[in-house]
């Protein structure tokens, strides 16, 4: 999802879960899995890689704010379903969902924005994180087991890393639930063999944090690299950082 967004998910939560009651028993876990997000997490910051695009092509960012501000706050409330529902449950394609945003956009110069590849576009700029690869790689070496969640928007992923980086892979659109259900977090963990209890989930968005958190999963709420690896360093007992 376009981090530019992200301000409706993350007024839809508090980004943090409640704190245990001072005193109260604390039983040790085991975790055994780590299920990671995609854009902005392995990859650049996603309001970085917007942020680019509106540059490069001389979007109207008003146009563009007025209407994610509008989609994505219904998508992480209570709303009827719309087009961001639609697009990362793979209801809709790829090309439906780049026509009506494009019909909502305008060049600074009022001109129409073209829809063809319209999401390829927008992420053109995004790049992997090589911190992040690394720490992956270093959490399957301490042996845990590790799966990608994401929401899919278009499909910019880099497939030829998956086998190294992950056992499971769940991309919305090809499973037909979206982050933050718990349905989906549920799924992914199953994938695993394992309980949510025994898993950590680390994404960008804070409404997702406090779904994952709400069915057990440890959440770590992802802004750079170098916090999400001393936070899994901790909760993880081995040296990540």
């Amino acid at each position: 999802m376009p981090d530019d967004t992200t301000s409706a998910g993350s007024a839809a939560a508090s980004g943090s879960s409640p704190a245990a009651p001072s005193g109260s028993p604390t039983t040790p876990r085991t975790i055994r899995g780590v299920i990671i997000d995609w854009g902005g997490v392995v990859t650049s910051p996603l309001v970085d890689t917007i942020d680019a695009w509106l540059r490069s092509e001389q979007i109207d960012r008003d146009s563009y704010t007025a209407v994610m501000r509008s989609w994505v706050s219904a998508a992480y409330g209570d709303g009827a379903d719309n087009p961001v529902h639609a697009l990362e449950r793979g209801e809709c394609t790829n090309e439906e969902f780049e026509r009506q945003l494009a019909a909502q956009l305008t060049h600074v110069d009022g001109r129409p924005v073209a829809h063809d590849d319209l999401l390829a576009r927008m992420f053109a700029a995004g790049a992997v994180e090589n911190a992040m690869l690394d720490l992956i790689r270093a959490l399957r070496q301490a042996g845990l087991r590790t799966a990608l969640l994401s929401n899919s928007w278009g499909d910019d992923y880099r497939r030829d890393l998956f086998p190294e980086l992950f056992d499971v892979v769940v991309i919305s659109a090809e499973v037909g639930m979206r982050k933050p259900e718990e349905r989906i977090f549920r799924h992914t963990a199953a994938l695993l063999g394992l309980e949510p209890e025994e898993c950590v989930f680390i994404d960008d968005v804070a409404a997702n944090i406090v779904a994952a958190e709400a069915i057990g999963l440890i959440g770590v709420h992802h802004r750079e690299p170098g916090p999400t690896a001393l936070r899994l360093t901790e909760l993880l007992g081995v040296p990540l950082a």
